[in-house]
């Protein structure tokens, strides 16, 4: 059995912790779901590598760590685990991303009768830990990325070694900041026309924006609504001339200009809204079943600046069409890299990809050893 001496334990207590991943069982004989601890009961190995023992310090120099979870970073998971890399996933602040706010997904291939949002995100979390995936909650506080093996510090707490990173911490939708829009988020609040215009085809909705995606989205939404208000704070938008003229041109789009949202009406769904002309202080009350907020989002990228190599909005830059990032052996994938697409279906897509690619740079660098 070769896995007798692979893994080092230390008591702790009336618990038996494994060192390879941080996961006990107690003194009854009661095992957690660790490949190590149940080394002698499957086909696993566990993860290779050398081992450190100083304090705060991961024992292991992993093969492949991935920072996020979501469609990205589940799907990395899934195929660096079946490439037999043995990854380690923390999910980060918000385990599952933007999918676990989000109720019906009608639009990610397999499944005819749509998914709930946090659903998915389990099922991919299950397919991913059924391969061998160390899923661990956690999030990166900090990265040393000016050699390898990489160093990425976990909660402020402790630091593991890598020898490829897979980037996958995806991107916030930016918000008013209202109550009720925090109240009614998944309840006909939405920021994703895409993703969510669908469920209002013949109803009036409401979109907030002035730039090209909030033009975009209000002329995908004309498509399936019966009505589109479009909200602008001031008397100008700052889109280009085209897609303001698209906007202009659509018969069932009004834009309301110098106007703010001052609260969404509803109890337990969107029922309109209250809003206030900035110049004449005048408020007005709009119907509509659907709130979409397009000002924006902000990729969750912050600890890797000045690191990769990003965009003027902070998005990772990504060699050609692979997930190659300027740093040999990290790799960026999701929406941290993503600002055109934004779906889960192109998430998963550069999830595969990335997952590829370290499994391709780890095979060309034991190579050339």
């Amino acid at each position: 059995m070769h896995f007798k001496m692979a893994f080092i334990f230390r008591n702790v207590g009336c618990q038996v912790v494994c060192l390879n991943c941080n996961k006990s069982f107690n003194s009854n004989g009661i095992l957690p779901f660790c490949l190590h601890l149940q080394g002698l009961r499957t086909n696993f190995a566990p993860p290779k590598g050398k081992r450190y023992m100083e304090t705060g310090m991961e024992k292991n120099v992993l093969s492949c760590l991935i920072i996020g979870s979501g469609p990205a970073g589940y799907t990395a998971a899934i195929y660096a685990s079946r490439a037999g890399l043995n990854p380690v996933l923390y999910t980060g602040p918000e385990p599952g991303g933007q999918l676990m706010i989000t109720n019906d997904v009608e639009n990610f291939p397999g499944y005819p009768d749509g998914i709930m949002g946090p659903q998915m995100m389990e099922d991919l979390r299950k397919q991913a830990t059924r391969f061998g995936a160390d899923i661990r909650s956690g999030m990166a506080t900090a990265v040393d990325f000016s050699s390898a093996p990489f160093k990425v510090t976990i909660n402020n707490e402790y630091t593991i070694e890598a020898q490829t990173v897979i980037v996958s911490t995806g991107a916030s939708a930016k918000w008013l900041g209202l109550e009720s829009e925090t109240r009614l988020n998944g309840k006909g609040v939405s920021a994703c026309a895409v993703c969510d215009g669908f469920f209002f085809r013949g109803q009036d909705v409401i979109i907030v924006g002035a730039g090209d995606t909030a033009c975009e989205e209000a002329t995908y939404l004309a498509k399936l609504c019966r009505k589109v208000t479009m909200l602008v704070r001031k008397g100008e938008m700052r889109a280009s001339t085209i897609m303001q003229n698209r906007v202009l041109n659509t018969p069932n789009i009004e834009v309301l200009w110098n106007t703010e949202t001052v609260e969404i009406l509803g109890e337990e769904g969107v029922e309109g809204a209250r809003v206030r002309n900035i110049v004449t202080g005048e408020e007005t009350h709009l119907v509509a079943t659907g709130f979409f907020v397009a000002i924006g989002h902000k990729p969750n990228t912050g600890i890797f600046e000045g690191i990769l190599d990003m965009d003027e909005n902070g998005y990772i830059h990504t060699d050609k069409i692979s997930t190659r990032t300027n740093v040999e052996g990290v790799f960026a994938c999701g929406d941290a890299q993503d600002h055109i697409y934004r779906q889960a279906i192109t998430a998963a897509g550069t999830g595969c990809m990335a997952a590829l690619d370290a499994e391709r740079y780890l095979a060309s660098i034991e190579a050339i050893a």
